[in-house]
């Protein structure tokens, strides 16, 4: 703006609203722009275009103009694969193992080749979801390569392409191989086919194939991995098709019967749920012993639960002794060792905390793992408990202690 190039500052505030569609201030700055340099194009700097093919072939579906989504939708899975190679290339570089640095970790040369090995692994296994997110955001598309053929199956059924239509369908059963509305349009356009051509010689497209299989292979060696270095993975559910996704359109559905001058046959389009800005609650809690005491709204509030035997009596002592020896006054309340009232003292800690008095032999290292494990284990029952879409990150994990003050 500073240089009077309007244009180029216009596409860069159109740029960060991409990402950032609830920024206000930037909504109104490209207005200005648009004022005062006349008529532009705004050009998204950031846009993936196999995400754009994708978004203007689900818009020519929407309007029922299913040649134009064809050609569009089928420019975006071959923009997807493109940039799926590409993907794979990017994490063979050098890997940084920032989760090590700060404990001063030294490995050794079998367990640094390990180390690398897994990262690249994980970065590639990976791939799925950073193909599905869009530039500036977090949560990716669900479901979204095998959209695409479900798209695609009833868009060439409209136009009378029924080798087309199977073929997809059959690539997006490699998916979800138990959704019955598109088991039953396969089976419907095998009946349409019968009489011309073996419907058992049309098959799922051999990328998909090839890109599940891949996707299937690394799931198992991290697990492998996982159970042979001693650390939880948990698979995330690349292909979950029941989740709210971040596009509101509709999505192709079951065949129906309906008379009308005589049978007939049609296949039916079921709406999207719209996107719940709001986090849901009542899912499961994933261990036996946890058990549900009371919701946000017993707990008068939102986004909160109370849950009980998230750990053991056991774990529990062996907390407090950890505590005893790695808490001080104040942490986390920036100094202050009553912050929230004068009759109690506040002491904490954190999991880096505790894992550097471990690896110092302060604490038993075991003892500091047990408080990582039960971070994590807290992580994964309240992101599964409130069905969130994309993983939950803790910014820290925190270990209180509040003694009441003598005389107070």
């Amino acid at each position: 703006l500073q240089l009077n190039k309007l244009e180029e500052a216009a596409n860069a505030a159109h740029t960060f609203f991409m990402a950032n569609p609830e920024h206000m201030e930037i909504q109104q700055d490209i207005e200005n722009y648009k004022t005062t340099a006349g008529k532009v194009t705004l050009i998204d700097r950031e846009a993936r275009q196999h995400m754009e093919d994708y978004s203007a072939g689900v818009r020519h579906y929407d309007k029922e103009e299913y040649e134009l989504a064809i050609d569009f939708l089928e420019r975006a899975l071959e923009g997807y694969y493109s940039e799926d190679e590409d993907c794979q290339i990017m994490c063979e570089g050098p890997q940084r193992f920032e989760e090590h640095e700060y404990l001063e970790y030294k490995a050794g040369l079998y367990e640094a080749i390990a180390d690398h090995y897994m990262q690249v692994l994980a970065c590639k296994h990976d791939c799925v979801r950073e193909l599905a997110t869009r530039s500036g955001r977090i949560s990716p598309i669900e479901n979204f390569l095998p959209l695409h053929y479900d798209y695609l199956q009833f868009a060439y059924y409209r136009v009378g392409d029924y080798v087309k239509a199977l073929e997809c369908a059959k690539s997006y059963l490699l998916f979800h191989p138990d959704d019955e509305d598109v088991l039953e349009n396969a089976s419907y356009y095998e009946g349409l086919l019968e009489g011309t051509m073996d419907p058992d010689t049309i098959k799922p497209r051999k990328e998909a194939k090839m890109l599940l299989r891949r996707h299937k292979l690394e799931s198992h060696l991290l697990q492998v991995a996982a159970v042979g270095l001693g650390y939880t993975y948990t698979e995330p559910n690349y292909w979950n098709r029941y989740g709210a996704r971040q596009d509101e359109h509709s999505v192709p559905s079951s065949i129906s019967s309906e008379p009308e001058d005589g049978p007939r046959l049609s296949l039916a389009k079921k709406p999207m749920p719209k996107l719940d800005r709001e986090l849901k609650e009542g899912g499961p809690l994933l261990y036996s012993d946890v058990k549900f005491v009371y919701n946000s709204q017993q707990l008068n509030g939102t986004q909160r639960v109370l849950l009980d035997n998230v750990i053991s009596e056991d774990q529990c002592r062996e907390l407090h002794r950890v505590a005893s020896g790695i808490m001080l006054a104040g942490d986390g309340y920036r100094g202050k060792t009553s912050p929230h009232t004068p009759n109690e003292r506040f002491e904490g800690a954190t999991v880096l905390k505790a894992l550097k008095y471990g690896y110092e032999g302060r604490v038993p290292l075991k003892s500091a793992r047990l408080f990582y494990d039960i971070s994590e284990k807290a992580r994964r029952i309240v992101e599964s408990y409130f069905m969130l879409n994309s993983t939950l990150y803790f910014s820290y994990t925190h270990l209180v202690c509040r003694t009441a003050l003598s005389g107070e």
